[in-house]
């Protein structure tokens, strides 16, 4: 497992890596490092601004053989945004790298998260925040899911679509307090009192009527939230989603 200075050393070598590329016209920290809230389990995240006429392409290439040959990185995987590329790395010492690229016109935050080290800062685009109106579309669509795969008997994929309710659900809240919505990174500043009665729809096992109840439990929770949210949406949804899940009607706080 890695130790802060193994992981302070890798960055510090890749840092070293970007000025000596030519290619590279700024470099910056990102996520928990920029923030000051490092701790003992935090990867590295890295930005860099490229050339405008250099493909970003070719200078991921280039880096991931460095990774591979240098640092003995076992895999990757690539997210893709709109002028962006980012390169998740696992190394053996079980240190995440994510690398991120984008033209120099675009180097600058795109999040809350940005330290430059240096380089030439753009000016940050604004902030697009997350859609209520997707997120309840997938809520309801999980719910819609959930049921079906139960009554087909498929077990797994229904357990997939409650855990999708539950996820939907807390991205809701989280919208709804201000805290970020991916990957359910501001799932745990969302009051408890909110969270908690989320924690009964966890499926305990892949019965029937196991997965009948823990689909009960995140469809109440979900009706809840959306009250909360969206009162008009709520509305309109609450007879199908209450239909899909066996839930009697007019009451919104009955969670099993």
């Amino acid at each position: 497992m890695f130790t802060s200075e193994h992981r302070d050393a890798v960055r510090r070598q890749l840092l070293g890596l970007a000025e000596h590329d030519p290619r590279v016209t700024g470099a910056a920290l990102t996520g928990s490092a920029a923030a000051g809230r490092e701790d003992r389990w935090s990867d590295i995240d890295l930005f860099f601004g490229v050339a405008d006429q250099v493909a970003l392409d070719s200078v991921l290439d280039d880096w991931s053989g460095h990774l591979y040959g240098e640092l003995g990185a076992l895999h990757h995987f690539d997210v893709k945004v709109p002028a962006a590329v980012y390169r998740a790395f696992l190394l053996p010492s079980c240190l995440e790298v994510d690398l991120g690229f984008t033209p120099a016109g675009r180097f600058g935050p795109a999040g809350p998260h940005f330290r430059a080290v240096f380089g030439a800062v753009a000016q940050p685009l604004p902030a697009t925040p997350a859609d209520p109106g997707q997120l309840i579309g997938l809520a309801w669509h999980h719910v819609l899911h959930a049921r079906s795969c139960i009554e087909r008997r498929r077990p797994w994929q229904a357990e997939h679509w409650i855990s999708g309710i539950r996820d939907q659900t807390l991205a809701l809240a989280c919208l709804r307090f201000g805290q970020p919505t991916a990957y359910a990174k501001g799932a745990d500043a969302v009051p408890a009192a909110v969270t908690g009665g989320l924690e009964d729809a966890l499926v305990r096992s892949l019965a029937p009527e196991e997965l009948r109840r823990a689909l009960r439990v995140a469809a109440t929770r979900l009706l809840r939230e959306l009250s909360a949210t969206d009162p008009v949406q709520a509305q309109r949804l609450d007879g199908p989603i209450r239909e899909l899940a066996d839930l009697p009607a007019g009451q919104p706080d009955r969670t099993a």
